[in-house]
């Protein structure tokens, strides 16, 4: 008869016993060691000085994964009283002292620690540009203005300066892409599997008022050295095609469209179909001809005066006006958009921001649970045309007029800009999608434009742990309970052996 070890069956509990309070320490352990730091933001400031307005963007992030693609958010916007900085080229002070309520704005909302190392920045678009080309000692006086309104800021000053349209395209690209996530680095299974191709990326479309730009990656190469350029972006690389249409904002292609129709003399009323029936509006000759965009539709003998501008109503007869400002003869390239100007074909899909948002969701013709066809949106914007002045007005009290007066013309320029001038057509028209925001962040070129200043998006692909956070402590808890069940699974064996054995020596 085998004698009875009274002792190892306690021997065993008190084993499992600590291995059990060793495995959930280590569980609590690794949650403990891993749980998020407390909020330790950093901030950034960008001023985005447009045609006709000035907008202030405040971004955050976390400070300890300034790197990581997505995390910069916009925390605030301060949309500027007044016009656009350019507009005020005859009197440059009140240029800066515009900004003033704005930046004070911005010195409340961003913690007063992080002020002196927050980069503030200001970059100004077409309305500059065309101010530049005009009187460039003017345009100068307006920056210096400018700066030193926000170098006496609390802030770390990183200088205003007036962006290219190539620049302002490629930063619009940048943003809407980085908020979509499609930069993001993937990896397979602890990096041991090949990398996956490359994030289909989205094109951007941006229209302001006195300026448009398209970029977008093309499947093939890239014609125009002048309209290319070359991304390395978190280990990958992007060939994007971009280009700039001054004077084809909104605004500006307004005021060509009115100088062609002009043709030189000033007549005592001008019966303009963009604008809805019964509209009347008297409009100065300075007005239309003051910008360079109209210098070639200039006669000089017929620069003063005025005319009374009378509305119509007929859409199509207004895309026919429109597409007057478009020159679709000359192309020496292989394709091209418009004005003779290389465009590869259009790949993938589209958002569209800015001008192009705004006005079509005025016209309800964005995107909504079923997106609308290009031949639908004809039709509405037909009807919103023709609609009278009177019923408009009564239809939409809390509009301003002179934007209200304006959507005939900006929905119908919009149209003809995307179909007759970038060749989107009813079969990848629904490739557009029109976007104020991704997220909790405008779209447009300001986020893309501090994350370049601030060189936050690496070249190469920046250090990662192969599993998240999440996924770490999964599997430590199912590791844990793994190890709990075999050792169950031994002790239920050592114990029927014990048994069998006990049952035997009887």
């Amino acid at each position: 008869m085998k004698q009875k070890n009274p002792w190892h069956r306690q021997l065993t509990v008190i084993i499992a016993f600590f291995f059990v309070v060793g495995i959930i320490a280590l569980v609590t352990t690794a949650v403990v060691q891993n749980k998020p730091l407390p909020k330790n933001n950093k901030y950034g400031i960008v001023l985005d000085a447009g045609s006709s307005h000035t907008s202030l963007y405040i971004y955050e992030w976390p400070a300890e994964k300034q790197n990581d693609t997505g995390v910069v958010q916009q925390l605030h916007v301060c949309h500027v009283k007044g016009p656009g900085i350019s507009s005020y080229a005859m009197d440059p002070e009140k240029a800066g002292r515009s900004l003033q309520d704005c930046m004070d704005e911005a010195k409340r909302i961003v913690p007063e620690r992080r002020h002196k190392e927050t980069p503030v920045s200001l970059g100004a678009t077409a309305g500059m540009r065309l101010l530049k080309l005009q009187n460039p000692e003017d345009s100068e006086k307006v920056l210096s203005s400018v700066e030193k309104t926000l170098s006496s800021s609390p802030f770390e000053f990183q200088g205003a300066r007036i962006i290219t349209g190539q620049d302002e395209g490629a930063y619009g690209w940048i943003t809407v892409n980085y908020l979509m996530g499609n930069f993001k680095q993937g990896s397979g299974w602890l990096n041991l599997w090949p990398k996956p191709e490359t994030t289909e990326t989205l094109g951007a479309l941006d229209l302001g008022g006195a300026s448009t730009q398209i970029t977008f990656v093309p499947k093939g190469e890239i014609e125009s050295l002048e309209s290319s350029l070359y991304f390395q972006l978190y280990g990958n690389k992007y060939s994007v095609y971009t280009h700039s249409f001054l004077c084809y904002g909104k605004d500006q292609a307004l005021k060509i469209t009115l100088a062609k129709q002009l043709q030189g003399h000033v007549p005592d009323s001008l019966e303009d179909p963009c604008f809805n029936p019964g509209f009347i509006k008297n409009m100065s000759v300075h007005s239309i001809y003051s910008s360079p965009c109209t210098a070639g539709e200039r006669n000089p003998s017929s620069t003063q005066g005025g005319f009374r501008l009378n509305g119509t109503g007929n859409a199509q007869q207004c895309h026919e006006k429109v597409k007057q400002i478009f020159n679709l003869t000359h192309c020496p390239s292989s394709s091209c958009s418009f004005n003779g100007v290389y465009q590869p074909q259009l790949q993938g899909n589209f958002g569209a921001f800015s001008a192009y948002y705004f006005v079509m969701a005025f016209l309800n013709l964005t995107t909504s649970e079923r997106p609308v066809t290009l031949v639908e949106a004809k039709e509405k914007l037909r009807e919103f045309c023709s609609t009278p002045w009177q019923t408009l007005k009564e239809n939409f009290p809390n509009v301003k007029e002179k934007y209200l007066g304006e959507y005939c013309f900006s929905g119908t320029y919009i149209l003809t800009l995307l179909e007759t001038g970038y060749k989107f057509s009813p079969e990848n028209w629904n490739t557009i999608r029109f976007i104020k925001k991704i997220g909790d962040s405008d779209a447009g070129w300001t986020l893309g434009y501090m994350l370049n200043l601030t060189n936050m998006i690496p070249s190469e692909a920046p250090y990662s742990p192969p599993l998240p956070h999440a996924g770490y402590v999964s599997l430590m808890v199912i590791f844990s309970l793994l190890l709990m069940g075999l050792l169950v699974t031994g002790w239920l064996c050592f114990g029927k052996t014990t048994c069998t054995s006990q049952k035997e020596a009887v």
